[in-house]
Formats: C-alpha cells, sequence, structure tokens
C-alpha cells in the first residue's frame, strides 16, 4: 500500500520560512515522480513543485519560482519542500502526492508529470497559514 505523510506545516508571519517534508512508502518502481500541491479555499488544487525520481529533474511555476525549492532524499524517500518569502496568499493546505511513471512526452518534447490529475496517490494534507 502506498503512503504519504506529509508534514511540517504551521502558521508562519508573511516573509517567513517553512520546510515541508513528504515520506512515501509502499512503491516498488524506481519510475515516479513526486509533487507538492495546494490548495485554498476556494480554489482549485493548483501545482506548487514536482520532482522526479532517479535524475531529480524538477519543475516549479513562475508563481512560487524564486521562493520555493524542491529537494529529493531518495535514500530515505522523502521529499522536502523549502517556502521562503511567504506570502499571504500561500496559505493553502499542502499536499504531496506521487505519479506512476515521470514524464509525459508528445513526440520528442517530454515535460514532468506535474498536474493534479496526473498523480495516483494523495497524502492527507498539511495546512500552512500565513498570517501578516
Amino acid at each position: 500500500e502506498v503512503q504519504l505523510q506529509a508534514s511540517g506545516g504551521g502558521l508562519v508571519q508573511a516573509g517567513g520560512s517553512l520546510t515541508l517534508s513528504c515520506a512515501a512508502s509502499g512503491f516498488t518502481s524506481v519510475d515516479y515522480a513526486i509533487g507538492w500541491f495546494r490548495q485554498a479555499p476556494g480554489k482549485e488544487r493548483e501545482a506548487v513543485s514536482c520532482v522526479s525520481s532517479n535524475d531529480g529533474s524538477n519543475y516549479t511555476p513562475d508563481s512560487v519560482k524564486g521562493r520555493f525549492t524542491i529537494s529529493s532524499d531518495n535514500a530515505k524517500n522523502t521529499v522536502h519542500l523549502q517556502m521562503n518569502g511567504l506570502r499571504l496568499d500561500d496559505t493553502a493546505t499542502y499536499y504531496c502526492a506521487l505519479a506512476e511513471g515521470r514524464y509525459s512526452c508528445r513526440g520528442a518534447d517530454c515535460y514532468l508529470l506535474c498536474e493534479p490529475y496526473e498523480y495516483n496517490y494523495w497524502g492527507q494534507g498539511t495546512q500552512v497559514t500565513v498570517s501578516s
């Protein structure tokens, strides 16, 4: 059984930092991606950052690029999300998820899986609240 355990959320003042961790277990393939997603009340779930197993390639959308950094510790099957310069609009429930596979390709163009619908397993979420 695949399990994803997210931790590290909390209350932080604007401009502060938090590090989220996602511990994955029960997945035997070496070909997967782990992503962080977030969902604020009344909004759709959106990608925050994703990382590929093995080669470490990653994708971070412009909305958080330069502030959020994803990293993986393959030996511990753990993915971290370092969040700096937190803003009020970063307040959301953050989820980690695992995708079976790493890339989607159309011809010679391949991209790292980083859309919510591309992910097969989800953790329980951890709340991040940024206060002014």
